[in-house]
């Protein structure tokens, strides 16, 4: 009875890792000898493994990856021309803590996506507040807030995750307004947070379609200051899983 009301009072204090720790190791007898202290000290223990599970989850569902990808299972098999030394450094936290960027460039189908996810799951289970957009969705949500009055809100939003990944950028040239806000988010990002941008769009051909020189010059500057390029190259991995597998693109699994 005494057990009971315990496990209740941890609850009702939202102790809810002690609660479920305390129903398990009071019931098993490998724990029966051990010292109070040893036996509190094990139930702060549990609690904590279950807050860094909530946290975690949270993380990841609040980053919204596209993909369930890892870094440990990225392919390094198919000739892409994947800059293995970079990944082993992106393999380390301290790239988001010194707020650097990274851009990965390459043709459709490449594993693009794949990486940027990976590298935000890398980081949500690292502590990091992740959220993944792809540009078109990121333009027409900053578009919508302009009319509900959310505007500068959804910028915050953006400016204060600590990781923001951009991907499918420049599928289109930006807009007037589409360039302006995408400084905006940039320049409240600048030294404070780490930005993935991944695009079909090579490198050379970003001023451009970005647009007005003065914003491009600005918007590239902030983008390729101090960050990591993976430039890929080659075939598409959904082609040749096609032509090795015989199976149907709509079967292909996420792409490494």
């Amino acid at each position: 009875m005494f057990d009971q009301q315990t496990v209740t009072i941890l609850n009702a204090l939202k102790l809810f890792g002690m609660a479920r720790g305390f129903e398990e190791r009071i019931n098993n007898p490998g724990h029966h000898d051990l010292s109070h202290a040893d036996f509190v000290g094990l139930l702060a223990q549990d609690e904590k493994t279950y807050r860094d599970n909530q946290r975690l989850k949270r993380l990841l569902k609040n980053a919204r990856l596209r993909l369930q990808a890892a870094l440990e299972d990225i392919d390094y098999g198919h000739s892409r021309g994947l800059n293995k030394q970079a990944m082993l450094e992106l393999s380390d936290t301290r790239w988001l803590d010194a707020c650097r960027n990274v851009t990965i460039t390459g043709p459709t189908g490449i594993g693009k996506s794949y990486i940027a996810c990976a590298l935000g799951n890398f980081a949500a289970r690292n502590g990091y507040t992740v959220l993944y957009l792809r540009a078109p969705r990121l333009f027409e949500t900053l578009h919508q807030s302009r009319g509900d009055g959310s505007h500068l809100k959804a910028l915050a939003k953006m400016a204060k995750v600590q990781l923001l990944i951009i991907d499918d950028f420049l599928l289109t040239p930006l807009s007037d307004w589409e360039r302006r806000d995408l400084l905006e988010i940039l320049e409240d990002r600048y030294q404070s947070g780490a930005t993935i941008i991944a695009s079909q769009c090579p490198v050379i051909d970003w001023h451009p379609n970005i647009g007005d020189p003065t914003l491009a010059d600005a918007i590239c500057d902030r983008l390729m200051h101090n960050s990591y390029k993976l430039e890929l190259r080659g075939d598409s991995l959904r082609r040749n899983h096609k032509t090795t597998q015989g199976g149907n693109l709509a079967d292909v699994p996420n792409l490494s």
